[in-house]
């Protein structure tokens, strides 16, 4: 009784109950070798369906050929057992999983309809049409077993096969679904490697299929190949998580990039945690800048959706405790500024004297978002400054939860000095907060005393001016502040000038009273027009009125001087 030669335990049992059916009573004069696997068979019987084995053993020049090595085979010793049988006329099951694997392995041996009638290549071909490309789900797992066939089953047409079925099938389940859920068919094609869900997709979108729908299935597939990075969506993942240059890293790179590759046109197909998620993800992985810049502009196209938890899934390394570099952030905001921007040109406006509602709602997620990393320490005050920079001034109606994220940032940096602190609260204006704001600001002792002026200011000419709080105008208040200062730094200047000139005048009168040895005195020139200019000294008694002006010589007191707080 001939069995097949077991080298190791990798010799299935099923290839044990193989030798057993092979066994006959004529001796077995053949051994095939497959990797590792030794098979006892008969010549004659694999001639008769193989052309491949007949060609082996006729062109052989040892005169009784009595082993050949087939360990290039598809499939390996398994696929390699079910031909055998099918040699030898015993049954065998043919499924999803193993038609591709046989296919090829017919293909290998020779076994086509041409050396031998029902041979194994057209019983094959048969059941790939009639049965396993009859269903969604069956054209996939066929194209699965076809990863490790290539590239053989894509000569023999197989992996087109299969993906025009699967497209072809997921296109009418996306529009009618069969089942429950109606994205079913998306987890289907989680099973693929990527270059095959890859030929899937583009199949789709050469049939028509809409945007939604490709995002769906992408979506889809991203959450399940990388499960760990982009299904967390809290900013709080797994500690253990490392970026380094490992071999699963570079995989998981290698497959990020093709994802994203794959994203339609269409920016707003994709929900912007998603995309934030992805970018998360590229920055983890160390992606390619091309791949980081096509999320960062569809997550700029439609940031007026972002949350604040978006931003910071952006901004926090997996395990929440360090913050990533904030430049993806910074470039998105800037991007739908820029966009904001061109919008507004093109419409004819003024991008500084209007923003749009969508500018607006960006200005107070980004203020959020800045009171939200405001309190770690290794955020700089560049970096906080040039992204609350980002936001035009009229984008913000008030400047409250600017100035909050100031105060959570100057309480989180408490060793900042008096300018440093004033650089920091440059960004925003104080003559924009509302009045529960000023209240606190003026008794905040973290902020600089500039900026507690300013807010005492403001209240102190809206209760002389007796302005409504609700009627009330920044941009009027500033200008008047600004017309103020301007007053008294004019008034300092001319009083300084009138002055000078009241000493000059003087010395000329002493100088010439001197030199005339005690004659009387005669008008000159210079006494008349010291007593012109003191007639005209707009200062004399403190006030601007003139009417009480006397006609003597100026009076040297100096005016009262109101006190201005200006910065």
């Amino acid at each position: 009784m001939a069995t097949p030669i077991k080298n190791n335990s990798r010799l299935t049992l099923a290839m044990e109950r193989t030798g057993q059916v092979f066994s006959q009573d004529i001796p077995t004069d053949v051994i095939v070798e497959v990797g590792e696997a030794n098979f006892s068979l008969h010549k004659f019987m694999l001639i008769a369906k193989s052309n491949y084995i007949r060609k082996l053993i006729i062109e052989s020049k040892e005169a009784d050929l009595a082993r050949i090595n087939l360990s290039d085979i598809p499939g390996g010793p398994e696929i390699f057992e079910k031909a055998a049988k099918f040699c030898y006329g015993v049954n065998f099951e043919i499924t999803v999983h193993n038609v591709a694997a046989l296919r090829c392995a017919a293909e290998y041996l020779q076994m086509t309809d041409m050396y031998c009638d029902n041979n194994l290549c057209s019983r094959t071909e048969d059941f790939l049409s009639q049965v396993a490309l009859s269903s969604l789900s069956g054209a996939v797992v066929v194209l699965k077993s076809c990863e490790d066939l290539r590239p053989m089953a894509e000569d023999l047409k197989i992996v087109q096969k299969c993906v025009d079925v699967a497209s072809a099938k997921a296109c009418v389940e996306a529009n009618f679904p069969s089942r429950s859920p109606p994205n079913w068919w998306t987890e289907e094609l989680t099973i693929l490697d990527v270059s095959f869900f890859e030929k899937i997709i583009t199949s789709m979108k050469s049939r028509g299929a809409k945007a939604l729908t490709i995002a769906s299935a992408i979506i889809t597939y991203a959450e399940r190949s990388l499960r760990d990075l982009v299904r967390d969506h809290s900013g709080k993942g797994i500690k253990s998580l490392d970026s380094g240059e490992s071999d699963i890293r570079i995989q998981q790179r290698e497959l990020l990039e093709s994802i994203v590759a794959l994203l339609p046109p269409e920016k707003a197909a994709f929900p912007i945690n998603f995309l934030c998620c992805l970018l998360r993800t590229a920055i983890f992985l160390r992606a390619t800048n091309s791949c980081k810049q096509e999320l960062e502009k569809r997550i700029s196209v439609i940031l007026e959706h972002v949350t604040v938890d978006d931003l910071l899934v952006l901004s926090f390394s997996y395990d929440g405790e360090r913050l990533f570099d904030l430049e993806s952030v910074r470039r998105i905001i800037s991007g739908f500024v820029e966009k904001e921007k061109n919008v507004a040109v093109f419409n004819g406006g003024d991008f500084k004297e209007v923003c749009s509602t969508a500018m607006q709602r960006v200005a107070k997620t980004v203020d959020a978002y800045l009171g939200e990393i405001a309190t770690y320490v290794d955020l700089s005050i560049s970096k906080f400054n040039g992204i609350a920079n980002l936001v035009p001034k009229g984008a913000r109606k008030v400047d409250d939860d600017l100035y909050r994220a100031i105060d959570i940032y100057l309480k989180a940096h408490p060793n900042l000095d008096e300018i440093e602190r004033e650089k920091v609260c440059s960004v925003m204006d104080p003559l924009k907060l509302s009045y529960e704001a000023r209240v606190h600001a003026s008794q905040n002792k973290r902020l600089p005393v500039q900026i507690v002026l300013h807010a005492l200011y403001y209240d102190q000419l809206k209760l002389r001016s007796g302005t409504d709080e609700q009627n009330s105008n920044a941009m009027t208040t500033r200008n008047q502040l600004q017309a103020d200062v301007s007053l008294v730094k004019e008034n300092e200047a001319l009083r300084t000038e009138l002055l000078k000139m009241k000493m000059y005048v003087q010395d000329l009168q002493k100088n010439q009273g001197t030199s005339s040895k005690g004659s009387a005195k005669k008008p000159t020139f210079f006494s008349s027009m010291s007593k012109t200019l003191g007639k005209l000294n707009p200062f004399k008694h403190g006030s601007k009125d003139t009417s009480n002006m006397d006609d003597g010589m100026p009076d040297l007191t100096k005016p009262r001087r109101r006190r201005f707080s200006i910065s």
